[in-house]
């Protein structure tokens, strides 16, 4: 499994990827929807597929000597230190944003403040993603588009109900908005509920993938 990881790393990680960690410095962008900002890690794994899928990797991967369900699982763990990347970025440069700004200036017109529960509803969409994305790409590895268009659509609903979410619930919209400074146990609480639902949809997108490509033909 260590040396499909290093393999991953070495030949199939995009440069965008690299790229799209800047992004989490939106959270300094006045009132901008900081939940799009994980949707760009979920772009950098569809980057990473289509140029694994160009490059012939499947057949290289197939044609060594590991076993069959571990090539999704490598790719998938690959992914998943990606998104832990920017979901830490996001709460660091969230934290610097809280303790550096006046606490009016940390109040998000269109959605939720840049804070540890954002983080949370980061981890939840990135899990949604994942939950959908794989299973359908490992179904069949060469077409691509179709599992990631509806992944993305699943993963921007569900940032469409944290925004809905904000505007129509006192727990969104109060406790859970403003710096980390204010109700901090509760935001807490908020990540680490969206981190919980990030583990449990990406094991689940882990089990099916591998149950999918054992049925693929290489």
């Amino acid at each position: 499994m260590s040396a499909l990881i290093k393999k991953e790393l070495r030949l199939c990680i995009h440069p965008t990827v690299f790229l799209f960690f800047s992004f989490s410095a939106l959270v300094f962008v006045p009132n901008y929807p900081y939940e799009v900002i994980f949707f760009f890690s979920a772009l950098s794994a569809y980057f990473c597929c289509i140029s694994a899928r160009e490059n012939g990797d499947l057949a290289f991967t197939g044609a060594l000597p590991v076993k069959k369900t571990h090539i999704p699982l490598a790719r998938i763990l690959v992914t998943v230190g990606m998104q832990c990347i920017m979901l830490a970025l996001t709460g660091i440069l969230g934290a610097v944003k809280s303790a550096a700004l006046p606490a009016e200036q940390q109040i998000n017109q269109a959605g939720l403040s840049a804070n540890l529960a954002l983080v949370g509803n980061g981890a939840a969409t990135l899990g949604a993603f994942n939950l959908v994305f794989f299973p359908l790409f490992y179904r069949s590895p060469e077409r691509i588009g179709v599992p990631f268009l509806l992944a993305a659509a699943v993963q921007f609903l569900l940032v469409g109900a944290f925004l809905l979410l904000r505007w129509s619930v006192p727990l969104f919209s109060e406790t859970l908005n403003g710096g980390n400074a204010d109700h901090t146990a509760a935001k807490a609480a908020a990540m680490f509920t969206g981190i919980a639902v990030y583990a449990a949809a990406t094991s689940l997108s882990c089990f099916f993938s591998m149950r999918n490509f054992k049925r693929v033909d290489l």
